[in-house]
């Protein structure tokens, strides 16, 4: 996704006295009306370099007005029909439990078959949204509750909302190794320096919060609520190798486990060749853009994750 700047000067008199919204649909002809809108309230929009985020302010003539268009290449997304397990819906917000091996947005190599691909087969006019409406992602092994807005006065909202730490996300995670009580991560996350894709705790990174406690402990394993102070990349995975529990399943953030022994068998085999993470994103909660009332979503573990239990339960 890039971003661009564009910069008019309101000189023609017949504009003078008119709404910013009607100003900019005058002077940068190449958008529509309802897409300048969109980037009045989201704050993309200076006047003489002050940020304006009312459509219906008038202007006087005169004044130099700054866009900041983003261009998310939305064009060459492909609307699929991929089904979304939908756990509630109305005009403002969208509530999903996303599946296992569902990328939520388009990158290198996931080009097609993602959330994104679906919300624009569904929901015609979510295009004119940054990021199809996508409020924050799950990695594409991660399950569970995701929020989507409908509308932009939503989005924007749901963005200001999560940058506050005001969206809780609960998360169930199996960890591998006996944990003795619940605790505070609070370690800086950045990218690696050699590993590309991947994060790692780092005085130099940003600040990342995790809150755990435990559900559940096995013999060699135990079963945990995560809940997220801050919303970094990878951040539970990093997190729990950083504390020398990681997630059952991981292959990027998998460490070196020692002192566990387990006596080959069965079950010991269906732990080994989990196929992925097992995190789980298990409750959301905010309050509601537009009535404000506070909402929240539970949803329980996914069948794979209740089977590992099963396994673990057994050794």
């Amino acid at each position: 996704m890039k971003k661009i700047e564009l910069s008019e000067m309101v000189s023609c008199i017949s504009l003078s006295g008119k709404r910013l919204d009607q100003v900019l649909a005058q002077l940068f002809k190449k958008y529509s009306r309802s897409y300048l809108k969109q980037l009045i309230i989201m704050n993309q929009v200076l006047v003489d370099k002050i940020v304006v985020n009312q459509p219906d302010q008038k202007i006087l003539g005169g004044e130099t007005i700054t866009i900041y268009p983003t261009l998310q290449d939305i064009r060459l997304n492909i609307p699929e029909n991929i089904t979304l397990n939908i756990i509630y819906e109305d005009n403002e917000i969208l509530v999903i439990n996303k599946p296992a091996g569902l990328v939520v947005h388009p990158g290198a190599g996931n080009n097609t078959g993602t959330v994104l691909n679906a919300l624009l087969y569904h929901y015609k006019n979510i295009k004119y949204l940054p990021r199809a409406g996508i409020v924050h992602r799950l990695d594409k092994d991660t399950t569970g509750l995701m929020v989507i807005a409908k509308t932009i006065q939503s989005y924007s909202y749901l963005v200001k909302l999560l940058k506050k730490r005001k969206i809780i996300r609960e998360y169930q995670g199996i960890v591998i190794g006996n944990m003795i009580s619940g605790g505070t991560i609070n370690a800086p996350i950045m990218r690696h320096h050699i590993k590309r894709i991947s994060m790692t705790v780092h005085h130099l990174g940003k600040q990342a919060i995790t809150y755990y406690k435990i559900i559940n402990r096995f013999k060699f394993h135990t079963h945990i609520l995560i809940r997220l102070g801050t919303g970094r990349t990878h951040q539970i995975r990093v997190h729990m190798l950083y504390i020398k529990h990681p997630l059952v399943g991981d292959r990027v953030y998998k460490g070196i486990i020692r002192g566990i022994n387990y006596k080959t068998n069965e079950n010991t085999n269906k732990i080994y060749e989990f196929p992925r993470q097992a995190l789980h994103a298990s409750h959301i909660s905010f309050q509601h853009p537009i009535t404000q009332n506070l909402m929240s979503w539970t949803v329980s573990l996914p069948e794979d994750m209740k089977k590992l239990l099963v396994c673990l339960q057994n050794l």
